[in-house]
């Protein structure tokens, strides 16, 4: 024990010496801070109706669900909720699960085996990574969007089944992947598609719909989507939507849902409201969109060269950790606080200042990041 303490030391201020090290930052309800960091796209998590509808379900049910979602933990809240996501979406049927973490991992490993090959794009989210290393399955990793790539991996594939894995908008760079040519390749080899929409529901597609949707292949019974409710829509958890042979094969395979507590209906609750709240106000879609717009030029303006806004998430490379941690410090003393991702949570070793556009910001935003970061840009610079 001694020795792996010690060795756990050593490994800390290896990372302190590089620029790597992470700390928790508690930040206040009341906190006088421009949000450009956070997932919360449509501004939903603080919207009244959302408050009040997770404040009254805390109040009827309890503060948690009491049980797995096979036992106790399944309420009315919960089977509404996956009616309205299918509803919203056009999915056949949708199932809940506590994270879209979670998810993830119920749906790729309940579809996937030692009999299955998973083809995966280099760029996936940390959870498919692991969905896929916990489905035992043959995982092959391939180049970044790249149909060619996935249609050799499926030609080459030797196994009963094959599965493609990719997100829809991709959640360091903000990318959108190629869905209907994904779909189209898979089907050709006779492939399941699975799309995760985490950073896609709410912000792509006419109504937020999502990329499958917007691509014309909701109802399509080879595509399985799986969706986070903690980012456009405000509050917590995930969901798996698809053809309801899917869903169905899931309560009684997914381990991730059958052995996990049931979400806590407040945050049922919060999240079917703010489905609501997007189905009745679709043009909060569009707002975000041009506040994406907005804030890819004032990165630019700043000095910096981010991604193509093709949903809410930008990314600035920055070419070093230490200085990217720098620029992201020295706007939070200016009041904007930016994400700052670092090796090895980026997995191309770029270090890059990413910033989220959100519904609800005010017009001067964009202008304040371009003056806030030439006047930090030129005091790291000075530094140097």
């Amino acid at each position: 024990m001694t020795e792996l303490l010690a060795a756990l030391a050593a490994q800390a201020r290896a990372r302190e010496a590089s620029g790597m090290r992470r700390t928790l930052r508690p930040r206040a309800a009341d906190e006088d801070v421009i949000d450009l960091a956070s997932n919360d796209y449509l501004g939903l998590a603080r919207h009244p109706k959302v408050r009040e509808a997770a404040a009254e379900a805390a109040l009827t049910w309890g503060a948690g669900s009491t049980g797995s979602r096979l036992v106790t933990g399944s309420t009315d809240l919960h089977h509404g909720l996956e009616d309205d996501l299918a509803s919203f979406t056009g999915a056949g049927a949708a199932l809940v699960f506590s994270s879209g973490y979670l998810a993830n991992l119920g749906a790729v490993a309940g579809l996937a085996d030692r009999s299955t090959t998973v083809v995966s794009d280099a760029l996936n989210h940390a959870s498919l990574v692991d969905a896929c290393r916990l489905s035992r399955a043959q995982v092959v990793v391939t180049a970044h969007c790249d149909v060619a790539a996935v249609d050799a991996a499926l030609a080459r594939c030797t196994t009963e089944r094959a599965v493609v894995v990719t997100d829809a908008v991709f959640s360091v760079d903000g990318d959108a992947a190629p869905i209907v040519e994904l779909h189209a390749t898979a089907r050709h080899h006779g492939a399941l598609l699975l799309v995760d929409e985490a950073h896609a529901l709410g912000v792509v597609g006419l109504r937020g719909e999502g990329a499958v949707a917007a691509g014309g292949l909701a109802g399509e019974p080879d595509v399985v989507r799986t969706v986070t409710l903690s980012k456009s829509l405000g509050s917590q958890g995930g969901a798996v939507l698809g053809d309801p042979v899917v869903v169905e094969h899931l309560v009684n395979t997914a381990r991730s849902f059958i052995f996990d507590t049931g979400l806590a209906p407040a945050a049922v609750a919060g999240a079917a409201e703010a489905l609501r709240v997007l189905a009745a106000e679709p043009a909060m879609v569009d707002r975000v969109r041009a506040r994406a717009r907005d804030l890819a030029a004032a990165l630019r303006a700043g000095g910096l060269d981010p991604s193509s806004p093709d949903a809410a998430v930008l990314s600035a490379p920055v070419d070093s950790p230490g200085r990217a941690l720098a620029l992201a410090e020295g706007l939070l003393d200016l009041g904007l606080r930016v994400g700052c991702f670092r090796p090895p949570s980026v997995p191309d070793g770029v270090a890059r200042l990413r910033v989220t556009a959100r519904a609800d910001l005010p017009d001067g935003v964009p202008a304040r990041l371009t003056d806030a970061l030439l006047e930090v840009g030129g005091l790291t610079a000075s530094r140097s």
